[in-house]
């Protein structure tokens, strides 16, 4: 329903302020909000402040509609939760994960999870109303299936719908990882901004879109797949059999495999010992190194800016964002590899391109995956539930 839907994206907004952004007249807008309010679908929490006369009440989806269930896998981690309605978080749940292990044992460990914590919670199933689940690679939006994703095979065509069918009555919406950390931003702005976009820098490299004030998935989902943009044909060999893709290159794995070199040949004492305590070298290593001033580890943070902003830029050339939001793994880095990226984009893109861009890092961190799942199941949920009608009394 509209008004279910305008109370979602609206947080904390008066009867008022929601018959403006509707159009309706006041008297429609209190019928609809008296009739929802008695069908126990909103409810009225404190008073706003006072422009002149009675002060509003503020208004909010109930949690008597039920729970939603989020989940947000990563290529190395898994992070669900149980919500109210309005994202709020009852219960929530992270840890490691590969999916390279496939569907089954990591959506058996997902199943496991989300039903600990609705026990957690106090919640049956039967209270779901709706599930979101973002996986790290291209999914066909309409069957919720991934295409023949780099980062795990193995997922191919699975159907993770019928997996979860039968502990949950509620519809599961399945989407690209960053596709629902945009969707998170979108949902913490209000919809505020209309065109921008989020990069998720981690194991992978992605995109999502945000195109007149929706995620713009493309004619089958795969929109935003910028990891895979060539920045050096003479590259390493990427996993998706092409050279020099920015992914290969710039990611996490890139950059620890730098930090590697680098210790091996003599470059960086602080990498060398920290390859000697742990055996290997992670994302973190790296940026612990440059932290302490390490000129071998800068350097490498500073060729993944720049090739990242490179790939970037040409985008932003032919996107034209006012936003662009960097999350994902990559941000515990700290402020080094942001300057690179912004001045590699400003440098290679048009002025007009860039006149008014703010590239920064996601505000949401690392929840913003877990609240876009969030988001889809309430979005989508809320598309198909069918219109409530005020009362006559």
């Amino acid at each position: 329903m509209e008004l279910l839907q305008a109370i979602f994206w609206s947080a904390g907004v008066s009867r008022h302020r929601l018959a403006g952004r509707l159009g309706y007249s006041r008297s429609k807008a209190n019928a609809l909000v008296s009739g929802l309010l008695e069908q126990g679908l909103l409810e009225e929490t404190g008073l706003q402040d006072s422009s002149g006369g009675r002060r509003p009440e503020t208004l909010k989806l109930s949690p008597g509609l039920g729970v939603v269930l989020g989940a947000d896998l990563g290529a190395t981690s898994l992070d669900v939760a149980v919500m109210r309605p309005d994202l709020s978080i009852l219960a929530h749940h992270a840890e490691p994960a590969d999916v390279r292990a496939g569907p089954s044992v990591v959506l058996a460990r997902v199943r496991t999870v989300l039903r600990q914590l609705l026990k957690d919670c106090g919640a049956g199933t039967q209270q779901v109303i709706g599930i979101g689940m973002g996986v790290p690679g291209p999914v066909d939006f309409a069957s919720g299936q991934l295409v023949n994703p780099p980062l795990m095979p193995d997922w191919d065509s699975f159907s993770i719908r019928d997996f979860l069918r039968e502990d949950y009555a509620a519809p599961l919406y399945v989407d690209n990882d960053v596709n629902l950390m945009a969707l998170g931003e979108l949902w913490r702005l209000q919809r505020s901004l209309a065109n921008f976009l989020v990069i998720k820098v981690g194991t992978g490299i992605g995109c999502g879109i945000v195109c007149h004030g929706e995620v713009y998935r493309g004619a089958n989902g795969s929109a935003g797949d910028v990891g895979h943009i060539c920045v050096d044909r003479s590259g390493p060999r990427c996993h998706c059999g092409n050279l020099g893709c920015v992914e290969a290159m710039a990611a996490g794995p890139a950059i620890a495999r730098m930090g590697l070199e680098a210790a091996q040949a003599g470059q960086s004492a602080q990498l060398a010992q920290a390859l000697h305590l742990h055996g290997r070298l992670t994302t973190e290593d790296v940026a612990l190194a440059s932290h302490g001033g390490d000129a071998a580890a800068n350097a490498i943070l500073q060729r993944s800016g720049n090739l990242i902003g490179q790939m970037l830029a040409s985008v932003v050339n032919f996107f034209n964002p006012s936003h662009v939001f960097i999350g994902g793994g990559i941000t515990s880095i700290g402020p080094q590899f942001l300057a690179s990226v912004r001045q590699s984009v400003y440098q290679r893109s048009l002025a007009l391109s860039t006149r008014h861009l703010d590239i920064q890092y996601t505000p949401l961190g690392a929840r913003g995956g877990l609240v876009g799942a969030g988001v889809l199941a309430m979005q989508e949920t809320l598309r198909r539930q069918p219109a409530a009608q005020p009362s006559n009394g």
